[in-house]
């Protein structure tokens, strides 16, 4: 006996599966930070090879992806889409010279950051030339649970929300000082909401600490978060706290006055 299928709902009707693959195996390069060969990349992104492969040859065709026969690499064409952010959004124009003015007051380099899922992007830069962190550039991402533009950004999210999000990641340990248990982030959670800031103690990288503020839009809505970064040597919490959090404030004033 033949069964009658479900009704499609109007958004599973406009959802294109085929555009959520391709999209799939453009990330999945960037959680290998290199070549995939078709296998890896069936495996990092949990589909059939054979529709890995599809994805790959239709993003070669399009001028996204180009191979040597084994091995697939993202094409400079990749980055339009990249840049497309970039260019349309206008919260990255406004705020690099905010950046590049608290910089140069600090001598510390500084940035701007959104939440992606369970880690943060960054989306403008303004660096030092004695960072100890010149890996970290436009569209870097770090695990939100251990950065303290991550904390700035997941306070600002209901509990609900926040407890799903903590329960996904992975909150692996990146140093020995990592803050990874779930009871421990929401308390540091809370006091980030109570506070207005979030800090780091080496729990991305053994001898940096960073300092982080929300940036809000009109409505006072937390749309980004603006961070300073320091070497160990130079700044105990205490001190970044009296010097460079009201740097990062007053940053935050001159930037609210444009959007």
């Amino acid at each position: 006996m033949s069964t009658v299928p479900e009704p499609r709902s109007k958004e599973d009707k406009e959802y294109v599966a085929g555009l959520e693959k391709g999209l799939a195996i453009i990330e999945a390069f960037g959680l290998r930070s290199g070549p995939l060969t078709l296998s890896e990349a069936a495996e990092i992104t949990g589909h059939p090879r054979a529709t890995a492969r599809r994805s790959l040859l239709t993003l070669q065709r399009l001028g996204y992806v180009e191979s040597d026969g084994r091995y697939f690499r993202l094409a400079p064409r990749a980055l339009r889409l990249g840049h497309a952010y970039v260019s349309s959004s206008p919260l990255p124009k406004l705020v690099q010279p905010v950046l590049e003015t608290i910089s140069e007051r600090t001598k510390e380099s500084s940035s701007l950051a959104v939440l992606d899922g369970g880690d943060v992007v960054f989306v403008a830069r303004a660096a030092t030339r004695r960072s100890l962190s010149d890996g970290l550039g436009m569209g870097s991402r770090l695990p939100a649970h251990c950065a303290a533009t991550g904390r700035v950004l997941m306070a600002a999210l209901p509990d609900e929300e926040i407890a799903r999000l903590l329960g996904r990641m992975p909150r692996r340990a990146l140093t020995p000082r990592t803050r990874t248990g779930i009871p421990e982030l929401t308390a540091l959670l809370e006091e980030t909401r109570r506070l207005g800031y979030a800090t780091s103690d080496e729990e991305l990288e053994l001898g940096l600490r960073s300092i982080a503020v929300p940036i809000h839009d009109q409505t006072g809505r937390t749309v980004a978060a603006m961070s300073l970064v320091a070497a160990t040597g130079r700044y105990t919490l205490e001190k970044m706290v009296e010097v460079l959090l009201p740097e990062l404030l007053g940053g935050r004033r001159m930037l609210s006055a444009m959007l």
